[in-house]
């Protein structure tokens, strides 16, 4: 157990630490509402799918220059956004559903960014692609994910309506505006925007868990959307503190550590959580 000073002693003592905490705060803020909408419009595993797609991207960016910010955020955005397009013009095209077709999508992206990690002779840094390290979150890094945290949320704002109603009642919103596919669009760019700065710090399958866990575990405890989402945030920022606490006094992987901790509060949501949670439910009738 963490006695009461732990919990910021390392925060006041290490820059480092201070890099990682407000990075993962502010990740975890603006990845609440995508993770929110994600669940409610059923596509919370294309997340998943677009943290792969995103890989080819990156391994090119790595490829040629290294970690280097700018090369993994504009390899990273490009393959992203070429997968959820590609997804969504075979939809289009076939009528098959756009999560079938990023499933069917991404284990070629995920094959094809290790593929290009092994010709380039680098297998080793694939671990560092996959699972990042928040630890490591330098000057550069850190900058990067506040500007696309704070854009993700302007834009967010602006959008909130549309989406909404494409959300809730599509049919709707196409009578009376024609904001709903630029709205998912949009919220697509969120989405890929910041898994591809996400997964720099604690790595592109890792990020999907702060995406979508606190956004899961906030299901359990309201159903107004608003509230939803705040207590997604919360959740996200209290997964990163303790996470990276975790990985600080026991030596611990940062990004799967504060993954595990979402990981507790929505296990702990499933159980007491007022809104469906086992708890709460009232119990089954049974016939004599």
């Amino acid at each position: 157990m963490l006695a009461a000073t732990q919990l910021w002693q390392p925060f006041h003592e290490f820059v480092f630490m201070r890099r990682a905490l407000i990075g993962g705060l502010v990740l975890a803020c603006s990845t609440a509402p995508l993770g929110v909408f994600l669940i409610l419009r059923r596509m919370s595993l294309i997340g998943d799918a677009v943290a792969h797609g995103i890989l080819p991207g990156a391994a090119l960016g790595f490829w040629f220059a290294g970690l280097s910010l700018p090369a993994l955020t504009f390899g990273g955005l490009g393959a992203g956004l070429s997968m959820a397009g590609l997804a969504a013009w075979i939809t289009r095209r076939t009528g098959l559903r756009e999560d079938a077709s990023l499933a069917a999508i991404y284990p070629i992206s995920l094959a094809s960014g290790v593929l290009i990690l092994g010709i380039a002779g680098k297998r080793l840094d694939l671990l560092h692609l996959l699972f990042g390290s928040a630890l490591a979150v330098d000057g550069p890094t850190l900058t990067g994910m506040l500007w696309v945290s704070g854009f993700s949320l302007i834009a967010m704002g602006l959008i909130y309506k549309p989406l909404l109603l494409d959300t809730l009642d599509p049919l709707f919103l196409q009578t009376v505006s024609r904001l709903g596919p630029l709205a998912h669009g949009v919220f697509l760019t969120l989405v890929v925007l910041n898994l591809v700065i996400g997964f720099q710090a604690i790595g592109a399958l890792m990020v999907v868990g702060l995406m979508m866990l606190p956004a899961a575990a906030s299901r359990f405890w309201s159903r107004r959307l608003p509230v939803l989402i705040a207590i997604a945030a919360v959740l996200g920022c209290l997964s990163v503190w303790l996470g990276l606490l975790l990985s600080f006094f026991y030596s611990l992987p940062s990004g799967p550590a504060i993954v595990l901790v979402a990981g507790g509060f929505y296990l702990l949501s499933v159980v007491l959580g007022p809104v469906h949670g086992l708890l709460r439910r009232p119990p089954l009738l049974t016939s004599q």
